[in-house]
């Protein structure tokens, strides 16, 4: 595994917990800390991609019968576009 050093800059409460994890015996450093719970992060991250994913498949697998009605294509984007324009007339 190659390593890449760089030097970043943490909040007080981010540079705490790292320095707690590896006080308590988790992590052997403070890289390896920041390393693992990035990969932690990550894991996370694409598990809650593929339940995503999964859920959206299994949707997509019903029947037409079976699918709940949103109602019109423009009353779905009604709040977006309301949301825009509003944003437009502010510059």
């Amino acid at each position: 595994m190659s390593v890449q050093k760089q030097s970043v800059s943490f909040t007080d409460t981010a540079y705490t917990f790292a320095k707690e994890l590896v006080e308590a015996g988790e992590y052997p450093n403070m890289s390896a800390a920041v390393s693992g719970e990035l990969a932690k992060a990550k894991a996370e991250r694409e598990r809650e991609r593929a339940v995503l994913d999964a859920e959206v498949e299994r949707r997509l697998s019903l029947p037409l019968d079976r699918w709940e009605p949103v109602g019109e294509a423009s009353s779905v984007t009604a709040g977006a576009r309301t949301h825009l324009a509003a944003l437009t007339r502010k510059t």
